[in-house]
Order: C-alpha cells, then sequence, then structure tokens
C-alpha cells in the first residue's frame, strides 16, 4: 500500500531555496529551488555526494547563513513559522530549543577549555531556571544515555582527552538534552571507523526512538545509513532534489538516473559512501546550464533536458522525482 505523507503533520518544511556566495571568482549558486518536508516522528534522510548542497542547506534550515552566503528566495516553515523572516533574539528561543543540530565536525562545536559535562550542563540551565546541581544532573543522564560508561568519571573531561566516538556521543547528549522538536543531524559519525559509526547511530537512533515525538533530517554520503536508520529519502544533486520517496520504495526502484547510479556506485564500495566521480563532475555552481542539472552526466539525455530544467513531480504516491523522462513529457 502506498505510503500517505500529509501536509497537515509537517513539523518543517523549506520550500524554494535558493542560496548564493558571492566570491572574487563570481557568484556561486549553491542550492536552486531546494525543498523539503519533514513530518512528525520521521527520520529523513538526505543523501547526495559532497558539495550536493547538504550542509549550507542545514544553516539555512536554522536561518544561519554568514556572508557571502545570501538567500535569494524561499522559505523555512517550522511548525508554520517562516524561520527566514525572524530576528536573532527571536531566532534564540528556537535555535536548540526547539532545533538541534549535530554537526560534522564535532570537536569544533566543544569549547575546548571547559569539561564536557560542564558544557551540556550549561545548554540545559541557559534554557531552564534550574540550580547547578539540577543542572549537573540532568547532564549526567544525558551522557549516560548515550552509552558512555561511568558518565561522573567523563564529566569533567576536556573534549581533546575523549575518543571521537566518545565526542561525538557528548554532542548527541547535548542536541538531545532538551528535548527538541526537530534534530538536524549533518554527518554525525564522519571521521569514525565503521565499527564506531554504527555505535554511535545505535546510541543516537535509540535515543530518539525513546523520545518519540523528535523529528530527525539525517544528512549523510552513505546509503547504507539510509538504508538502516531512516524512513524516507531525499537525494540531493547541485543544490536540487532529484528523487524523494519511503526507504524502501527507493532502494527497490529508484527513478532519477542520478539515484540509479549512485546506487550501482555504492554497491561497489566496500566502504558504503558514493564514488561517482568516474560519471563526471557536477555543473560548475559559478555557470549552471538553462536545462537539466544532471544533463551532462545522465544516460538518458532528451532534447529538452538540455534547454528546460524539470520540475520535481510525483511519479506514484509518495515518490517524487525531478525528470522530465520519468515526467513522461519529454
Amino acid at each position: 500500500m502506498a505510503e500517505q505523507r500529509s501536509e497537515a503533520d509537517a513539523i518543517l518544511e523549506a520550500k524554494g531555496i535558493c542560496l548564493q556566495f558571492a566570491t572574487r571568482a563570481g557568484t556561486a549558486c549553491v542550492l536552486n529551488d531546494m525543498g523539503l518536508v519533514c513530518r512528525s516522528g520521521e527520520v529523513m534522510g538526505l543523501v547526495g555526494e559532497s558539495g550536493s548542497g547538504k550542509t549550507v542547506l542545514a544553516g539555512v534550515l536554522l536561518n544561519h547563513i554568514r556572508r557571502p552566503g545570501k538567500i535569494v528566495s524561499g522559505q523555512v516553515l517550522f511548525e508554520g513559522q517562516d524561520l527566514l523572516k525572524l530576528s536573532a533574539s527571536e531566532l534564540q528561543p528556537i535555535r536548540g530549543r526547539q532545533i538541534a543540530i549535530i554537526v560534522s565536525n564535532a570537536r569544533i562545536a566543544l569549547n575546548p577549555l571547559i569539561g564536557v559535562g560542564g558544557q551540556i550542563a550549561n545548554i540545559y540551565s541557559s534554557h531552564f531556571d534550574v540550580s547547578k546541581k539540577e543542572a549537573r544532573e540532568v547532564a549526567l543522564e544525558a551522557i549516560k544515555a548515550t552509552g558512555i560508561n561511568d558518565p561522573a568519571a567523563r564529566y569533567n573531561a576536556l573534549p581533546h582527552e575523549l575518543s571521537g566516538g566518545m565526542v561525538k556521543r557528548i554532542i548527541i547528549a547535548a542536541a538531545l538534552v532538551l528535548e527538541p522538536k526537530l534534530l538536524i543531524a549533518d554527518e554525525p559519525t564522519s571521521g569514525l571507523d565503521v565499527t564506531i559509526q554504527a555505535q554511535v547511530l545505535d546510541s543516537m537512533a535509540e535515543l530518539i526512538g525513546q523520545k518519540k515525538t523528535v523529528s530527525t533530517v539525517l544528512m549523510t554520503r552513505d546509503l547504507g545509513i539510509i538504508a538502516q536508520y531512516c524512513t524516507h529519502v531525499v537525494v540531493t544533486y547541485a543544490g536540487q532534489v532529484v528523487e524523494e520517496a519511503p526507504v524502501q520504495r527507493f532502494f527497490d526502484g529508484p527513478a532519477h538516473p542520478y539515484s540509479i547510479l549512485l546506487l550501482a556506485s555504492a554497491s561497489l564500495n566496500p566502504e558504503r559512501g558514493l564514488a561517482v566521480a568516474q560519471i563526471g563532475a557536477p555543473p560548475s555552481k559559478y555557470n549552471l546550464p538553462n536545462g537539466c542539472l544532471f544533463y551532462e552526466r545522465c544516460r538518458i539525455p532528451g532534447e529538452r533536458c538540455r534547454f528546460e530544467r524539470p520540475p520535481l513531480v510525483e511519479v506514484e504516491p509518495g515518490h517524487l522525482v525531478r525528470c522530465w523522462e520519468k515526467d513522461g513529457r519529454l
């Protein structure tokens, strides 16, 4: 039976996001009509090769883009409120408290001079009127919940004194300690070996499952992570969504030519990552083509694809594809 995903239960909806960076080399168009919908309790996987726009999208979703980046158009609706129209002071109670993020470089996100437990306690006490003792107890419980043994012994440890896997768990604890409604995880296991990756992801998935109210946008280049931990998948290419589908349906039958290449590439890669360099490079962000952004790498291009960009259309209930051939109007 086709999956039904109503608009009414959407907790996050990004529409028509266009993001540009003004550089000496010219204007780089990084996001091009990007959009996604994450619904309550959903674990959405956002997958694409390096440079496809995942990390900058994470910044856009929090309305946290620094110069020379500029959001040219679009909306980011969180529970119906457009975050792109809010000031920094209006965003303050939303960031962290309602929307939390796990960054790819965990050590950079931590203060190197403060114990990791104290940093989690500070996050909690900055949003709730609690004593230092209460904040410490909450932080200890949050650390324990990620699977770190003897959290009291790790509480005062500085970030550099912990392994990469432990630092990732600390970041997960810090992100979830406020019980946000939405979690954005940008490459949460980058830099870890496969065994530690699985342990960290298992811990994160278990914590999210316990909360039940946390919706998640998981950004990764690893299709194995998408298959194991996500309920829905969004495939990005050159700053666009090219395919969106329930996970099982996607792996059973990807529709976009890029998605097909990704799956073929991942099956040949022992580390399950994306290795698609052999099929050419993405278009230059400084000189995007007028037509389909995947035209030069596509194995089934049509004449219309060269001159006109395809829209994202629903080819079957819950399955969207940006391709003229799949649209039936090639």
